[in-house]
């Protein structure tokens, strides 16, 4: 096999070993279990008809003369509503040049191959020739402990690419292109717009997704029940339920070389939908901790230090449903991939955290973590994730937009979605999403399943590298839990040193927990070298 090369070698090729962690396929241990059943749309077929249709971008954002048409980029970024958008892009870019042309020595910035730091070609955005077609489309009602009103999200994913038709052959290169825009709607409005609107409810819109997956249906087809009337999701998707759009852009790419290992960094940008200006403007990325601010401003540190370790605000951080004031958070993050656990500087939380080697003043230090846990436990918090310093640290970078995505992402993407542009797009060898994404998929239809049911959703989660099950055996073996790739933390032979964050991260038999280089005694699930 060809990862077990790798291994021999697995000094040299360390961040490719990590990046391909993310990306090797499991599905096989359960090949009649589609994991994401009934939680999202990720049939190719279908995709197609739905973008061709009224799932089309144009008919999503652009107003009524422009729907005949798919919605090219040029055309997109002339819009009125993405004004704001194209204008943050272009000084972003230009924010990370500058920044990059200070850090690089004697190593050269710009577009294309000709350069050591490889810039986006930023002309393609905003080019006639390229457009965003439909790759996924996602229910987040999980997300409804922000606001059960709206039941929380439904999440449409468009991934930028190239015009001209699909791929002549399979040896052909895809025309897709590094970025996706997410159109992110309410599942359920505020204000009705009709009057079936008025009776809706978080249960019907939960049943009507859950039903799918007992439809063995492909293609157009599949297409046109998702869109009944009657039954299907996505008649309850309408574009007046728009929240915002969210970017990722693979910003820059650096070949592997004599002075680097490979590297690409992503760009992460939130705008929300401004009905009174009918604009996407601007927003703070949810949870994303501005370190580089905050460690500048004494008085800014000890505020955040002060809310985070409230009790209330640690067991919200354990359970993974806080949301972080908008006073502590960044607009923009640089996400850089692979980032693995050899690199701990391009964590998220580099720095504000207490560490033994560190001479920098950090926010938190390891004996106020500790206390804080105390006291919160004292006040009846129960700590399913965060039972350590290590455990809050990791959950501190795993809430940011960057740290989930530099977690079990294929790149810096969760969801890149099947190329239906290909000339043979297959679901079954190509992965749609990322390991994070389909192992999260139980829990996901677990709470679909409390809001059908009309009972309270748990909407707790574990951390981005090691799923919550919720008493479900079918990730047992994979990627996705304890099996070959998964992340796992290397037992001491002593159990009282274990880190109570982490010693249940264990693999299957047969497999060992191996380091990847780093201090850190998190690895990953490879075959024991004693077999």
């Amino acid at each position: 096999m060809r990862c077990c090369q790798v291994m021999a070698r697995v000094r040299f090729f360390l961040p490719l070993l990590v990046f391909l962690a993310g990306v090797l396929p499991a599905r096989d241990a359960h090949p009649a279990a589609a994991l994401e059943r009934g939680t999202a749309i990720l049939d190719p077929a279908a995709l197609r008809e739905l973008d061709r249709g009224s799932f089309g971008l144009g008919r999503v954002m652009a107003p009524v003369s422009l729907l005949d048409a798919p919605l090219t980029n040029d055309r997109l970024f002339a819009l009125p509503s993405m004004a704001p958008v194209r204008k943050a892009l272009d000084i972003q870019f230009g924010k990370y040049v500058v920044g990059q042309q200070t850090a690089l020595r004697n190593e050269t910035i710009g577009v294309g191959a000709s350069y050591d730091l490889q810039l986006f070609d930023r002309a393609l955005l905003y080019s006639a020739d390229t457009r965003f077609v439909l790759a996924g489309i996602v229910n987040r009602m999980d997300r409804a402990y922000l606001g059960e009103r709206n039941c929380g999200e439904i999440r449409l994913i468009y991934r930028l690419t190239r015009m001209g038709g699909p791929a002549a052959n399979e040896g052909a290169v895809s025309p897709r292109l590094p970025m996706t825009l997410n159109v992110v709607f309410k599942a359920k409005s505020d204000v009705a717009t009709d009057s079936n609107e008025h009776t809706l409810t978080c249960a019907e819109i939960a049943r009507r997704w859950i039903a799918t997956s007992d439809w063995s249906l492909t293609g157009a087809p599949l297409a046109e029940k998702l869109l009944s009337a009657d039954d299907g999701p996505l008649a309850l998707v309408r574009p007046e339920h728009i929240l915002r759009v969210e970017i990722n852009l693979q910003i820059a790419h650096a070949p592997k070389s004599s002075v680097r290992d490979f590297r690409t960094d992503y760009l992460m940008m939130v705008f929300d939908y401004d009905r009174l200006s009918t604009t996407f403007e601007q927003a703070r990325l949810e949870n994303q901790i501005d370190s580089e601010r905050i460690l500048a401003d004494e008085t800014l540190r000890r505020e955040f230090r002060t809310w985070l370790l409230e009790p209330s605000h640690l067991a919200e951080l354990d359970r993974g449903t806080i949301r972080i004031p908008d006073k502590f958070l960044a607009t923009a993050a640089i996400a850089p991939t692979p980032v693995g656990f050899s690199n701990p500087n391009l964590q998220p939380t580099f720095g504000l955290v207490e560490h033994d080697n560190a001479s920098a003043d950090p926010i938190f230090r390891q004996t106020d973590v500790l206390a804080a846990l105390n006291k919160a436990e004292q006040h009846g918090a129960k700590f399913q994730n965060i039972r350590s310093v290590g455990g809050f640290e990791r959950r501190l970078g795993d809430i940011t937009c960057s740290g989930c995505h530099q977690t079990r992402g294929i790149g810096g993407f969760h969801l890149p979605g099947v190329d239906w542009m290909a000339a043979k797009p297959d679901n079954s060898t190509v992965v749609p999403g990322s390991p994070h994404f389909f192992a999260d998929q139980i829990r996901r239809r677990d709470i679909l399943a409390a809001f059908r049911d009309a009972k309270r959703p748990d909407y707790s989660r574990g951390f981005s590298g090691r799923p919550q099950l919720r008493g479900s055996s079918e990730l047992a073996g994979t990627e996705y839990d304890d099996g070959w790739g998964a992340h796992c933390y290397i037992q001491h032979t002593k159990a009282i040193e274990n880190d109570r964050s982490f010693k249940s991260w264990t693999c299957a038999k047969g497999l060992a927990c191996q380091s990847l280089g780093s201090a850190s005694r998190i690895g990953m699930c490879f075959v024991s070298a004693r077999d």
